[in-house]
């Protein structure tokens, strides 16, 4: 399928989306906000796809924001429907996707685009990128999911200075942060990231889906992450991943999943 924003290219069970608005910074309207969610279902889905990259077309931005003409006139229930869809059609969705979702950011990751990178599972930056909450500028808040992940990220302290200040950080400060699990130069950025998701991509994709389960779940209001955990590891006993994981191992070669 092809898309008018977005850039989805396969190889070696590892898909690279990307965001194909250079001319606005690869800001997100509503479309790409739309086609993105159609894109994650779909390689949720396929079995070639066991590692995701997201990152942004050419060298300036990962995502400089949102598409501020869409809503600059909405009303309050407008807004609130804004937020609300926002979440359940692609951020949440990203998080909670099964498969991995390595965030590779490459230039300004700012508002809606540090929301986008912050549901991913985890982040990788280029050392030009500039990550940053500023909504309070325009009298608003972040609203999808920022006020939420940037605090359990970062912790509420970070969080609250990035979001009152509006300030943007490097990215040497969001490694330090705990925003990236790593900086690498712009040329190392998309190498680097597929050589952590073909490490990823070789081991057991249903014990990966259940501890992404597992890990969310202790973030969630009202749920038990330990309580998940069991259940996931229970889980796992009744796959055939297990059954070729436990039996490699016994029999000393490597196994295939």
């Amino acid at each position: 399928m092809e898309y008018s924003n977005v850039l989805v290219e396969i190889a070696d069970k590892i898909a690279v989306v990307t965001i194909n608005r250079p001319n606005q910074l690869n800001a997100l309207n509503k479309e790409t906000i739309a086609e993105l969610s159609k894109v994650f279902k779909s390689l949720e889905t396929n079995p070639e796809a066991r590692a995701i990259i997201i990152t942004g077309s050419g060298e300036k931005a990962f995502v400089a924001g949102a598409d501020i003409k869409e809503f600059f006139q909405f009303d309050v229930a407008q807004g609130k429907e804004l937020s609300a869809l926002g979440h359940k059609t692609l951020f949440d969705l990203v998080e909670n996707l099964t498969t991995p979702v390595i965030g590779a950011i490459n230039g300004f990751a700012l508002g809606g685009g540090l929301e986008l990178a912050m549901s991913c599972h985890f982040r990788i930056a280029s050392d030009n990128a500039k990550l940053g909450l500023p909504e309070v500028t325009l009298g608003v808040i972040p609203g999808y999911g920022g006020t939420q992940r940037l605090s359990q990220l970062a912790g509420k302290g970070r969080a609250m200075e990035m979001i009152m200040t509006a300030k943007m950080i490097s990215a040497e400060e969001a490694l330090n942060y705990g925003l990236v699990n790593n900086v690498v130069t712009q040329d190392e950025l998309l190498n680097t990231c597929k050589s952590v998701a073909l490490k990823i991509v070789k081991n057991s994709s249903t014990a990966i889906s259940s501890a992404i389960k597992a890990v969310n779940a202790g973030f969630k209001d009202g749920v038990n992450g330990f309580e998940v955990e069991i259940e996931e590891f229970g889980k796992c006993f009744g796959t055939q991943d297990f059954v070729e994981g436990t039996t490699a191992f016994i029999e000393k070669r490597k196994p295939n999943f």
